[in-house]
């Protein structure tokens, strides 16, 4: 079957077989169910502290102040489960854009989709490090091995060949290791040999972070501490005043003014909704710890071509050893004319892609031959394809085998590493340094070049290797991708945030050093080549690592050496990645980023964010967002904890000094109608503060209940402490002498405490912009707090 003879279905045929068929999906875990939601809001010690203060009221005979407290909890618990809510759909969301992508041939024309809109009938087009997304029935194998060790066990790939009954299936699930392929599908989902078996692919998992992990421990502490200290107020209220159900809420109280339950719901709704921004950034987090380490990130190892570069190659230059040809930018519609002398070094550059063109220097060559070839004799829709002879890391060129209609000979075009072509041609040693030189002067100008070769073949059975051809050397094409206009500036703010941008890339160094000027990367220190750091020593290779910022000719075993010695060298390694081989680097790295447009499926498991439009600048944007993360919990924590300080001192004071209780447990209930939503809202969106990106990273083993947050938290409560207790010692004092007089001291204190918590809400949101107004309301002590905090 040839390339040109595959048809895939109608637009209007799959939507009708995916409605009969159902989506190709397999069963995975549930979200958690509406019910599953509020019966764990319910269970929050918060809310059973409060149910237990409404029940000591109703004993008391407060009808009316249970009642009311009763109805702020569950006021209260909606404002839990919307947040719950409003995190978990964000995480869905993440799940549906992490479901892999298939590339399909349908009526309309090739198209990239959701596996889950695959339906039997669909044509799959296959190429090395995809997953095959449903159960396949193969109609063309070009040199194709898959992984079955998924379903058989077995690591060895198997061979598969269209022509054989036995070995022209493909399995759901299964690892396509070379070649590339075009099968039917047979079955999905279910249906399919995978979901047969039970397996089913896993979605985003939502792990316990570092900051999780210290936040839990931060809270069970405090938890014990508060409840210690509950029970003692308890006791103490009683042993003075001997009432003992006063003194049991007077407890209650406390434990509920030193609780602090913000903190688990801010960390998940940050961390979520941190990866859900991203996603509006085109950058999937199909790990939610990368966001929190994002901000940390020292070194980002990043590859050339689809990330530096627009991963859209076009022709620029035809040489020969007899003629030159410079190819016209896109922008320029009048070009020269292609010289006679070239026509052929084009034509057989054409002949030796494929028809259906998937990679960009292909598709180039090929748009370069309608455009310079056109109405020409050396286009030759009409020929028809014998064979041909895959590239290989033995040998790094391709060779394709054709059939003219008016000639009995086959004729063979050979495209490839120009060192590889030199040598299948057998060159002499003077061509092949002139050869050399012309490859040298090319590739410093920014181009990848490539050599082509043809041969005449007129025996009947074709020979193993091509190496078994007498090829003539045609000439070289020069090739650019040019960099992307947003690149420069996206690399020097990476300088300016103390961010090392460091180039992996198979290509020759002098293209390298091309690309990485354009781009703005320090040139000054050599480049080292694979060949080089095959040679070094893990020592050498550390000494080399703090100047050297292009890696050229390195191979994917290389790159994970890289990424193993920076790290070694306390360095946090953001790295992109696209290919199968990548996979093991992209999983060494602190932060593996995976190519979303052009990269595998291996690669995109591997890795723990996906760009989904390739683009540098969307991981520059996935940085800044990552201290954004860091800095707005800092500040939300700061708040949290400047907040519970005067909340915990108008529950102790009173008691200590015999005055009446200040704080009743409706009063803290009431303060959470402004705590939770300002953790949640308000500190959560607060944008990144305009230098931030202009301060070296963080250190990876930053806590975020250090000294600098706990101090300034401090500070701020102990001020707002001070405020409020001479707001209420003041006003009994000027207050007229009679029953009322306590009632109006703790309504004055309780305006004044929920007017500064909005104060402390707009201080907090900027530490680096001086808000006039909040230090005025705080006072000096409030000002102390933020020289004490420190940055």
């Amino acid at each position: 079957m040839t390339e040109d003879s595959l048809a895939g279905l109608r637009d209007d045929e799959a939507q009708q077989r995916l409605a009969q068929d159902g989506p190709n999906a397999l069963p995975v875990s549930r979200p958690r169910s509406v019910l599953r939601l509020l019966r764990e809001v319910a269970l929050e010690p918060m809310f059973l502290l409060l149910v237990a203060c409404g029940a000591l009221y109703m004993v008391l005979g407060d009808i009316q102040e249970a009642l009311m407290l009763l109805g702020f909890v569950f006021v209260v618990m909606g404002i839990s489960f919307v947040q719950q809510r409003r995190s978990e759909q964000a995480l869905n969301a993440l799940r549906d854009l992490s479901s892999p992508r298939a590339r399909v041939l349908r009526a309309s024309g090739e198209r990239t989709i959701d596996a889950r809109e695959l339906v039997v009938g669909d044509v799959v087009l296959l190429a090395e490090g995809d997953r095959v997304p449903a159960d396949l029935l193969l109609l063309t194998c070009n040199n194709l091995a898959i992984d079955e060790s998924l379903l058989t066990g077995e690591s060895v790939p198997v061979n598969k060949d269209a022509a054989s009954a036995e070995e022209a299936k493909a399995f759901s699930g299964t690892l396509v290791t070379g070649g590339t392929a075009h099968g039917r599908v047979i079955a999905t989902g279910e249906r399919s040999a995978l979901g047969q078996i039970g397996q089913s692919l896993a979605g985003i998992e939502v792990q316990a972070t570092p900051i999780q992990q210290e936040t839990h421990r931060v809270v069970i502490r405090i938890a014990i501490i508060g409840l210690s200290l509950a029970a003692a107020l308890a006791l103490t209220f009683g042993f003075l005043r001997n009432d003992w159900l006063h003194g049991l809420l007077a407890g209650l109280t406390l434990a509920m003014a030193i609780l602090p339950e913000e903190l688990p719901v801010v960390l998940t709704l940050f961390l979520g909704l941190g990866a859900w921004r991203l996603a509006r950034e085109n950058v999937l987090a199909r790990s939610i710890p990368a966001v929190e380490l994002l901000g940390a990130t020292t070194v980002l190892c990043v590859d050339k071509t689809g990330t530096l570069t627009a991963n859209r190659m076009t022709v620029r230059q035809l040489w020969s050893e007899n003629a030159v040809h410079h190819v016209a930018n896109e922008a320029t519609t009048d070009g020269p004319a292609l010289q006679e002398a070239l026509h052929g070094l084009l034509e057989y550059a054409v002949l030796a892609s494929h028809r259906r063109a998937f990679d960009p220097m292909e598709a180039a060559i090929t748009q370069a031959g309608r455009q310079l070839l056109a109405n020409t004799e050396h286009l030759h829709t009409d020929w028809s394809l014998i064979d041909d002879y895959a590239l290989s890391p033995e040998m790094l060129a391709m060779s394709r085998v054709w059939q003219s209609p008016d000639q009995r000979a086959r004729l063979i075009a050979a495209k490839g590493a120009p060192e590889a072509i030199v040598d299948l041609c057998h060159l002499s040693a003077e061509r092949s340094a002139a050869i050399a030189a012309q490859v040298l002067a090319m590739a410093a100008d920014g181009l990848r070049v490539l050599g082509v070769a043809q041969a005449v073949f007129a025996a009947e059975e074709l020979p193993g290797v091509q190496h078994d051809f007498d090829f003539q050397f045609l000439g070289l094409v020069g090739l650019e991708d040019p960099v992307r206009p947003d690149v420069p500036a996206a690399i020097a703010e990476c300088k300016t945030a103390g961010i090392r941008v460091v180039m992996m890339t198979g290509d020759h160094p002098a293209t390298a050093i091309s690309i990485a000027r354009q781009a703005g990367l320090s040139t000054d220190a050599p480049a080292i080549t694979g060949s080089e750091l095959a040679d070094m020593s893990d020592a050498q290779l550390d000494a080399r690592l703090a100047d050297t910022h292009i890696f050229c000719r390195v191979q994917p075993d290389q790159k994970l050496r890289l990424v193993r010695a920076f790290q070694a060298r306390g360095d946090v390694v953001a790295m992109t990645g696209d290919g199968v081989n990548d996979a093991p680097a992209l999983k060494a790295a602190d932060i593996g980023v995976a190519m979303g447009a052009r990269g595998t499926e291996v690669a995109r498991q591997a890795a723990a964010l996906v760009l989904l439009n390739d683009d540098f600048s969307s991981l520059v944007t996935a940085v800044r967002y990552g201290r954004r993360v860091f800095a707005n919990l800092r500040k939300a924590i700061v708040f949290v904890v400047a907040v519970h300080v005067p909340i915990v001192g108008l529950s102790v004071v009173p008691v200590l000094l015999g005055w009446p209780m200040l704080l009743m447990p409706v009063h803290i209930l009431f303060l959470q109608l402004i705590i939770d939503p300002a953790c949640s809202v308000v500190f959560e969106a607060e944008p990144l503060e305009p230098d931030a990106m202009k301060a070296p990273p963080r250190r990876p083993d930053q806590r975020l209940f250090d000294g600098a947050v706990m101090k300034r938290g401090l500070w701020q409560g102990a001020g707002l402490l001070v405020l409020l207790l001479a707001t209420y010692a003041g006003t009994r004092v000027l207050a007229p002498m009679d029953e009322g007089r306590d009632e109006m001291a703790r309504a004055m204190t309780f305006v004044v405490l929920v007017l500064a918590n909005l104060a402390l809400i707009h201080t907090n949101r900027s530490w680096t912009r001086t808000v006039w107004w909040g230090r005025a309301a705080m006072g000096v002590a409030w000002g102390g707090a933020d020289r004490a905090g420190g940055e």
